[in-house]
Formats: C-alpha cells, sequence, structure tokens
C-alpha cells in the first residue's frame, strides 16, 4: 500500500527517509544515489566482508559479536546470517561514509545486499548486531538506534540468548 504524500513528506523532513520503509519489511534507501556495486568475495565476519574490487568492507553503524580472538555469543550466528545476506559471487552496492577508512584500513560504507536491502539496519532489526554510532558516519545513526531498542525489547537475536 504507497504511503499517502503528506506522510512520505513528513517522513523525509524528520530524516526518517525511506530506509525503512520498503515493502514486507525491506529496509532499503531510494535511488541507489551514490552506490558502487560490487561482487561479495567473502564475509569475514557480521560486520565486515571482502568485495571483489573494493577489498575489506566494514559496515558503518554496526557491531557484531566477535569470531576472532575469543568467540563472542552470537558471534558465529551473526557471521552465518551476513553469509546468508551477502552469499559469496553475489553482486552486492555499497555506499561509502563521510569518513571512507578505519584505523585499519577499510573501507567504511552501508552495503545493501541484492534486492536493496541495507544490510547494515537489517543485522541490527534481527538482533544479530548493536548500533555503534562513531561521527561522522551518522546518516542512520537514529534508525540504528530505534531498531536496536526494537529488536531488545522483542528479544530478537542476540537479545534473547546473550546477557
Amino acid at each position: 500500500m504507497p504511503l499517502p504524500p503528506s506522510l512520505l513528506a513528513a517522513l523525509v523532513l524528520t530524516g526518517c527517509g525511506a530506509a525503512e520503509l520498503g515493502q514486507g519489511g525491506v529496509i532499503a534507501e531510494p535511488a541507489h544515489a551514490g552506490r558502487e556495486a560490487d561482487l561479495v568475495e567473502r564475509v569475514v565476519d557480521g560486520d565486515t566482508i571482502e568485495l571483489r574490487r573494493a577489498g575489506k568492507v566494514r559496515f558503518i553503524g554496526v557491531d557484531t559479536p566477535e569470531v576472532y580472538g575469543g568467540v563472542e555469543c552470537y558471534g558465529r550466528k551473526a557471521s552465518a546470517y551476513t553469509k546468508k545476506l551477502l552469499p559469496e559471487g553475489e553482486r552486492a552496492e555499497y555506499r561509502a561514509g563521510v569518513d571512507p577508512r578505519d584505523r585499519y584500513d577499510r573501507l567504511l560504507a552501508y552495503v545493501y545486499a541484492p534486492g536493496g536491502r541495507m544490510v547494515n539496519a537489517t543485522l541490527v532489526r534481527e538482533g544479530y548486531a548493536q548500533p555503534l554510532t562513531i561521527p561522522p558516519n551518522v546518516d542512520f545513526a537514529d534508525l540504528f538506534v530505534r531498531l536496536g531498542r526494537e529488536a531488545r525489547e522483542a528479544g530478537r537475536g542476540l537479545w534473547s540468548q546473550c546477557g
């Protein structure tokens, strides 16, 4: 069902954007603005992937439990879920952040799975990641915080199994 123009305008003006308004709960950003496409080489862990041309990419605004240097609760499940969202060899899109690199020289980006779902937001919404805001990369910080709160309150994912 399409949104009434007045509601859509209100969402855009308040910063809610269409990042959360896709069909069937799919979190997608409109118009592919500023996105680049690449092929998924591998999933490193729940919040890091390797793309063919771009190299290692760290998802902006989210933090999944670790699987290296001591496996944390839900770390393996978060990695498996990211692999499900971004299968090897598939095309993914990404948009680099305002600050495009971290101290490990990984590209910092918002990543979109085939079909347009924003992986960063999906991980938080489904309880595989917690919000992690590091300025200046804050485009979706409010959305991620809200999705994290909703996941925690609903007991989804790591919130149901990890204290």
